[in-house]
């Protein structure tokens, strides 16, 4: 994980602890594009790099990210998708969460927000945490305005998912990969 990306989760932390109301207005902020609902913006821009432009990968995946911590601020050392491989075991491997999961991986810029809103919603509904700053590194190349731009990235972070959440998934164990 980037250490920007740690910085901006402290930032979210912060908020947690010191300004419920932040995090109300994050969480109503998935209802919007992400980056797209002003009231979010004093929460998010000062994290957003000064070349950015509006949508910016970068700066999207700061909502998004913003967003999801706010409906489940709950972190774990372990990544996103290595915590779904957790879940589905703690599901009794319901095939409906594999389902998702495969769906997520699919899914373009646009259908991203959704899959990720109700994947960190069975995760909040199980009290199951995740990494939310490698999250916010590992969304930017998908959430690029053509995130055919970035195809090798993307993939690869397609790959490793894959791989942290079957690995949980079927053997209950940790993942021993790190993000690309």
């Amino acid at each position: 994980m980037s250490d920007h990306a740690k910085k901006f989760v402290d930032h979210l932390h912060a908020l947690k602890l010191n300004n419920r109301g932040a995090l109300a207005v994050l969480r109503r902020s998935l209802a919007f594009p992400p980056g797209s609902y002003p009231p979010a913006y004093p929460f998010v821009e000062r994290f957003v790099p000064v070349d950015s432009h509006a949508q910016d990968g970068r700066r999207l995946s700061l909502y998004l990210s913003a967003a999801l911590y706010a409906i489940h601020p709950e972190s774990a050392e372990q990544g996103f998708a290595a915590s779904l491989g957790k879940l589905f075991i703690a599901l009794d491997k319901r095939p409906s969460l594999e389902q998702r999961f495969v769906a997520l991986l699919g899914t373009d810029a646009e259908g991203l927000p959704d899959h990720l809103r109700q994947a960190v919603s069975l995760l909040a509904a199980a009290g199951i945490g995740f990494d939310h700053a490698a999250l916010a590194d590992d969304l930017t190349p998908w959430l690029q305005p053509n995130f055919t731009r970035y195809p090798e990235r993307l993939e690869a972070i397609r790959q490793r998912w894959a791989r942290d959440y079957y690995r949980n998934a079927l053997t209950g164990n940790a993942p021993d990969s790190a993000p690309n």
